[in-house]
């Protein structure tokens, strides 16, 4: 029985879906056995695995995934690596990794001490202990906003728009988003990630002001005031996901 479950496993194809600007590679599995799609993540949590009947169609299978990138995008985010604001552990700022530190129990501003002698850099956090992660947080969103303000004026002056508003989120299912009424909401952690990914997103959600698709107008604006947008862009499908696993 075993030696005819191997030969009815039959080839395996391979696709790709995009969930959060990360490009996930799928394998597909025919099975004559099979009666119906399953869907599940690899064991390292970063692929799709789609086992499908025998005459199962391919494009049919992605779509599968596709209708249920919600479920793929929970489980995505449950299989990333944690990482807790405490003290002593790693995070990156920029995209250059920081240890957590305390410093005193008295209330103070958070500072940073950049990463010297191949040593990471620190992010000093005043306070007790039991509010370190929060405070942490909080000024990283706070940090956060103030680039992504800096970031979004700049390219709505350059680009000839205007925003309403602009906030500050922790978006599990977009980087950026943009609204009809004129609203740029990020995720906070952005400030994670190097700065030329912070600054692409920044021109991403603005160029959407003036046009609110991603046709060949759309692309051509954004490649005129971010020419290097590719960089950006596959940085964010190699490590995107990572992000989401620091603070939780």
């Amino acid at each position: 029985m075993a030696a005819l479950f191997r030969k009815c496993a039959a080839s395996l194809e391979t696709a790709k879906l995009e969930i959060e600007g990360t490009l996930l590679p799928i394998t597909l599995k025919r099975h004559a056995r099979a009666r119906r799609m399953t869907l599940r993540l690899d064991r390292k949590g970063t692929g799709l695995i789609i086992t499908i009947p025998r005459r199962g169609s391919h494009l049919r299978a992605v779509e599968f995934a596709k209708a249920h990138s919600t479920w793929i995008r929970s489980q995505l985010l449950q299989a990333a690596t944690r990482v807790p604001f405490v003290e002593g552990a790693l995070i990156p700022l920029h995209g250059t990794m920081h240890e957590i530190r305390r410093k005193g129990t008295a209330r103070g501003p958070v500072e940073v001490v950049p990463p010297a002698n191949g040593a990471p850099g620190r992010i000093e956090v005043c306070g007790e202990q039991a509010h370190l992660a929060r405070r942490l947080c909080e000024w990283l969103k706070a940090e956060c906003k103030k680039e992504l303000t800096a970031a979004s004026i700049a390219y709505a002056e350059a680009m000839g728009v205007r925003f309403r508003k602009l906030v500050i989120r922790d978006q599990s299912s977009r980087w950026g988003s943009c609204s009809y009424g004129g609203q740029l909401s990020y995720s906070w952690r952005l400030i994670l990630a190097p700065r030329f990914v912070l600054d692409y997103v920044a021109a991403h959600e603005v160029a959407h002001l003036a046009h609110m698709n991603h046709g060949p107008k759309f692309w051509a604006l954004l490649k005129h005031h971010c020419p290097d947008f590719g960089r950006a862009r596959a940085w964010m499908k190699r490590h995107g996901r990572d992000l989401h696993g620091y603070g939780v």
